[in-house]
């Protein structure tokens, strides 16, 4: 089951560039943090879920390079997105 439209909204709002963005990087990043979280619980219960594990590590790569994009282009969105995610560098 995917995030629902007010999960997303509210990632959307709290990582959005200008008002009408629902596609930037950081956006996007957000988004996939989400996924990956609600995921890693997933493949807690189901250990056997080869296909969800499959896609999970797909997420991870995309965020990854997404992620290199962002510290390549502005360093100092990248460090707000790093700190409001929650994430390690």
């Amino acid at each position: 089951m995917a995030l629902d439209t007010k999960e997303k909204e509210k990632i959307i709002k709290d990582l959005n560039i200008h008002e009408k963005d629902t596609g930037s990087a950081d956006v996007q990043i957000g988004l996939l943090s989400k996924e990956i979280d609600r995921l890693v619980s997933h493949l807690k219960k189901h250990t056997k879920d080869t296909h969800s594990r499959r896609g999970l590590i797909k997420m991870v790569i995309k965020r990854k390079k997404l992620l290199a994009y962002l510290k390549k282009e502005d360093e100092k969105r990248y460090s707000a997105v790093i700190k409001k995610i929650g994430l390690k560098k």
